[in-house]
């Protein structure tokens, strides 16, 4: 669903600062080759990322959903010297087009990049955690959420991203609860009722859920 009139997106993208070459060239390379491209963040939501990521300057970033890469190299932009990303994808079908981008951004020994299941993944990671972003199967993510929390450092963040799942968080805007949109229901009032966090709901793109660990 698009929530905003195709001619003010195209106007908002403009007055957002280009991003790296090398980043454009992955948004081509994955509508091009890759299945669902659209769960690429994109130059917008891309460009807000590293923003964040900027503006938290954080030592440890663990992203729950790798796709292409797109997401984790734009992240890093921010990262605090020596600093370093943990990105966790299941799908081992995209492992040569992450890693061949990773090489070509001289990430590799930045970007920890791991192929398998977070839910068995995250428990075996012992860093303290700046900053987390989750952009992976809905259906996880109030698992993804319990299992990081703790590891969040106080006054870190944790963004979850398509919290606004093309509009069906409305009753209006869908025939039925399916499992997905189910679950992000369940998420948006599960973080948002929690007290252990600050929360506020950006409407970009499909939806950036923004918390800070008190």
């Amino acid at each position: 669903m698009d929530f905003l009139d195709k001619d003010l997106v195209a106007y908002i993208e403009s007055h957002t600062e280009n991003a790296p070459e090398l980043l454009s060239l992955l948004d081509r390379e994955t509508y091009a080759n890759i299945y669902m491209p659209r769960m690429l963040s994109g130059h917008l939501q891309g460009r807000i990322l590293a923003m964040i990521a900027n503006m938290v300057r954080p030592k440890t970033i663990l992203e729950i959903g790798t796709f292409t890469g797109y997401s984790a190299i734009a992240l890093a932009e921010g990262l605090e010297e020596n600093g370093k990303i943990i990105t966790i994808d299941i799908n081992e079908e995209l492992e040569d087009i992450v890693r061949s981008y990773i090489a070509k951004a001289n990430l590799e020994n930045v970007i920890d990049y791991r192929v398998g299941n977070a839910i068995n993944i995250i428990p075996e990671i012992d860093d303290e955690l700046d900053l987390v972003f989750i952009d992976a199967d809905k259906s996880n993510y109030s698992n993804y959420f319990d299992l990081v929390f703790d590891k969040v450092k106080k006054g870190g963040f944790i963004i979850a991203d398509n919290v606004l799942w093309s509009g069906k968080v409305l009753e209006k805007n869908r025939k039925k609860i399916d499992k997905d949109t189910s679950s992000i229901l369940k998420f948006n009032k599960k973080v948002h009722e929690d007290v252990r966090v600050e929360n506020v709901l950006f409407p970009v793109r499909d939806g950036l859920m923004v918390l800070r660990k008190k």
